[in-house]
């Protein structure tokens, strides 16, 4: 099961949705639920193509904070691209979990508009959090509130877990009424300018060539960057050494790479895949180049962070452990 996360908020230290977010992604992936979440923020140029990234989520959480008035820009930024370029079959059986934290008022108001909004693509409603949190502090420190945000990360787990229906709602008549699905990236703005280029033969022509030379091109280039990913997981299976009482996660970012490099230790069993993990015990970030030539036995872990050609976060025990587990 796949939840994509959209967050909102501004991405501003003591952000009580940032704190209630992180809680909840740990409980849902200690259920083993794949996540992916979107900072909006960060997205700003790339709003209207995210609708895209709802392709293979089984459900979203819709995040944001109330500062003002509402959900703020970004969100109602990405919730009409989803209105005019989103999937509207596959939306019709996401389920979303609104979460809103408010420091001033308006988070049921909040919530509700996630709601409406999200009826009104088709979509359907799962029960989610909103609390009005004026200091951070109270969330991080409140055991009472860590138990509520669990079970409600629980909750949202369950419903989209057992696609829990729904009744049907008025806005659901509405949909129906005015719905056309745009299966595009594009924006308006580009939309409208390739239809002028679309009128002429010769420019079509030309760009069905290009696209079958880039076609060839690409697939010789994925087939090889396929062989070396599967290389490198099989070097670390090979190479693997148990250690006794060890329980660890890593997470090996490339940069020539999208997804990292996942590496999960318990004692004797071994897991290592491309794709995503929120919260490792070491997360490292080095070129191919440098994870080829520690696979091959020419450097270690703990060396390429010492000459710096390699950047390393989290306890530094861990980190010699990798070069104790993966004697290369």
């Amino acid at each position: 099961m796949k939840i994509n996360i959209y967050y909102g908020g501004r991405g501003l230290i003591g952000d009580p949705t940032l704190v209630a977010l992180k809680q909840v992604m740990a409980v849902l992936e200690e259920l083993n639920v794949r996540l992916a979440r979107y900072d909006l923020f960060e997205q700003k140029n790339a709003i209207t193509t995210l609708p895209q990234t709802l392709k293979d989520a089984d459900g979203v959480i819709l995040a944001s904070t109330v500062e003002w008035h509402g959900v703020g820009g970004m969100m109602m930024s990405f919730l009409d691209a989803c209105w005019q370029y989103g999937d509207k079959e596959h939306i019709s059986k996401l389920y979303m979990a609104p979460l809103i934290m408010s420091t001033t008022y308006g988070e049921k108001e909040a919530e509700l508009d996630l709601i409406n909004a999200w009826q009104s693509l088709g979509g359907i409603v799962c029960p989610g959090i909103s609390a009005y949190m004026p200091e951070v502090s109270e969330l991080e420190n409140n055991e009472e509130y860590k138990g509520l945000l669990e079970k409600a990360a629980e909750n949202i787990y369950r419903s989209i877990k057992q696609q829990v229906r729904a009744l049907p709602v008025s806005v659901m008549a509405v949909r129906k009424a005015t719905y056309k699905t745009r299966n595009t990236a594009l924006t308006q703005q580009e939309t409208e300018q390739l239809s002028e280029y679309a009128s002429d033969d010769r420019y079509v022509e030309k760009q069905k060539a290009d696209i079958r030379e880039l076609t060839d091109l690409f697939r010789g280039k994925m087939s090889d960057q396929q062989g070396a990913a599967a290389d490198f997981i099989e070097r670390f299976k090979a190479a693997f050494k148990p250690q006794s009482g060890t329980h660890l996660k890593y997470r090996i970012n490339l940069r020539e790479k999208e997804k990292a490099l996942v590496i999960r230790v318990d004692v004797k069993e071994l897991q290592v895949e491309y794709g995503e993990l929120v919260y490792p015990d070491v997360e490292l970030t080095m070129d191919e180049n440098i994870l080829r030539d520690i696979t091959e036995g020419r450097k270690t872990f703990q060396g390429g962070f010492m000459d710096g050609s390699i950047l390393s976060k989290g306890d530094f025990k861990s980190l010699r452990m990798l070069d104790t587990m993966f004697p290369f």
